[in-house]
Parts: structure tokens; sequence; C-alpha cells
């Protein structure tokens, strides 16, 4: 494997067979590449949430560091994609949450929650590693969810195609995963605010003006994109991750603040309306529409329509 350091582009698999997160590394640049690869609905089912944590606390328990084929390698740079065409993460699972909802369980949709917060909070804080860079991959749609695990990154580099944002507000709830801690750290808290209760889907370029994407590319270059991006900045990796570590401690976010906040969404999960149901089953259905064409579409324009239509019956 030794011999394998130095090989330009080689990547070797890594992950646990048929999981729903697979992952590569790149021995030359020292990355990993971890790619969502949902059964079903691209979103964050529980069998992805709980491949993502399997993996996640096993780089985190290492501080970076992996081991393949009794091997051990660190961790530079961590990129975060997705197999699935045009989509990144649709975000929670609506249907679940419907489910859950309705028969008021309220210790399952808990259990959820805290899946979601121990994935996000070592990605946000680069596997508590002090020489590991996250990058997020946006390819696609990445709404509510989605768009948190990317925020959790230090850099996010998109395609020109890509569409991001918090629909939550359509169905009466907010993204309460990491939004508020990540975006208003970003942006500030007032435009953070403001982007979740519009319930917009914007695209990478707006969001790239915004200050919120770091890096906008043609579509089909994303990958060629985040490796250009590492290899311009290799020769600064350890001035530039300590700064990254600076913005973390300058600008924290603890596992108790997310706790805190998801308590507050699962709080409010269990406050919404049939109304508010029924339009969390409209956005599940115009997803399912969005994923069998494999085309871009506002998944809330679509459910807002679907209510409209229904209403007017």
């Amino acid at each position: 494997m030794s011999n394998m350091r130095d090989a330009v582009g080689l990547r070797i698999p890594y992950s646990k067979p048929n999981s729903q997160y697979e992952t590569e590394f790149e021995p030359a640049t020292a990355t990993t590449w971890g790619y969502f690869n949902p059964k079903g609905l691209a979103c964050y089912s529980l069998g992805l949430l709980k491949d993502m944590r399997a993996h996640d606390e096993r780089l985190g328990a290492n501080h970076g560091r992996i081991e393949i084929n009794d091997e051990t390698f660190e961790v530079n740079y961590y990129v975060t994609g997705s197999r699935t065409p045009r989509v990144f993460n649709l975000g929670g699972d609506l249907a679940l949450f419907v489910l859950l909802i309705k028969s008021r369980d309220r210790e399952a949709l808990s259990h959820y929650a805290k899946l979601c917060i121990d994935v996000q909070y070592p990605r946000c804080q680069s596997f508590f590693s002090p020489t590991l860079t996250k990058i997020a991959l946006v390819q696609g749609d990445a709404l509510g969810g989605g768009f948190e695990c990317a925020l959790a990154s230090d850099v996010i580099v998109a395609e020109e195609s890509a569409q991001l944002g918090f629909p939550e507000i359509l169905f009466n709830l907010f993204p309460g995963m990491g939004a508020y801690s990540f975006l208003s750290r970003r942006i500030g808290m007032h435009a953070a605010e403001e982007l979740i209760l519009s319930g917009r889907i914007l695209p990478a370029a707006k969001l790239h003006e915004m200050g919120i994407v770091d890096v906008v590319c043609k579509d089909g270059e994303g990958e060629a994109a985040v490796g250009d991006w590492i290899s311009r900045h290799a020769k600064h990796h350890n001035g530039m991750q300590a700064a990254f570590c600076a913005r973390r401690r300058v600008n924290c976010v603890t596992r108790e603040e997310l706790d805190d906040i998801v308590n507050t969404w699962v709080d409010a999960a269990f406050r919404l309306s049939d109304r508010d149901l029924k339009m969390m089953s409209r956005i599940v259905r115009a997803q399912m529409r969005r994923m069998e064409h494999g085309e871009a579409c506002d998944v809330g324009v679509e459910a807002v329509a679907e209510e409209r239509a229904a209403a007017a019956l």
C-alpha cells in the first residue's frame, strides 16, 4: 500500500459492503471522499444516518486518521458529495416525520433528531482533527438537512445548477439540525434568519454572492474544482487549517447548542397541524417525482401548487 501513496488520482474504497455512505481515500492528496448513496429517496433516512455515524465515529476517535489494510493514513481533506445525479441531499425523512408525529411517538422522533446531531457535530468540528479541512461538494439540490450538512464544512464548492435552501417554513417548521448555528456564523443572524424564514431555494451563484458558497464551477466539473482548490492551497495547508481552527474557536458551535436547538425542533414538530402535515406529505410527493424524472425543480413550489389545486376542488 505504501507504494501507492504518491499515485496521482488513485482512490482506495474502504466503506463497508452495502453501506449507504460510500468512502474512498486518495493517498496522493490525503483526501477522503465520502458519498451519499441512499436507498430510495435521497434524504437522511435512518439507514443513511447510521452508516454515516459508524464511519464518522471511527474517524473522530482516531482524530482524523483512517486504517486501510492494516496501514494508517492521516486525512488532510474530507470531501462530502453524492452518488445521486443532480441531488446532494434533500434533507430530513419527511415521510417518517409525518408517521411519527401522527402516532405521537416523541421518543422515536427525538432519536432521529439525535442521530442527525451525532453526524453534524463531529463534521462541524472537522472530526476533532487539527489538520483536517472539510469540503462540501454540492452537485445538485441541497435542501433542509442537506444544506445544513454543507454548511457544517469549512469550504463549500457547488456546481452552477445546484440549488440550496430551507423549505421547512412551508410546512410551518424550521431547520433544526444546525441551520441557525452554521448560517448565522457565516452571514450574520439577521441574514440567516431572513433566508431560513423565506423558504427560498436559491442557485449556487446567488449564495456565492451572499458569502455562503465559496466556489462555483460549471456542471460536471465539481470534483475537478475540489481537486484544483486542494492543489492551490496545499502549500499553505498548515496555516489555512490553523485559521479554520481559529474560526471554529471564535465562532464556537457546541454540542450543547445543537442539542438544545434540536429539542426545540422536536417540540415544534409536535405542534404541527393536520394542514401542516398534509403540506409535508405534498413535499414528499414532489421530491419523489423529482427523483423519478431526474430533473431539478423547486419542490416547495410544486407542493404549494398541489395544495392550491386541492383547495380548488
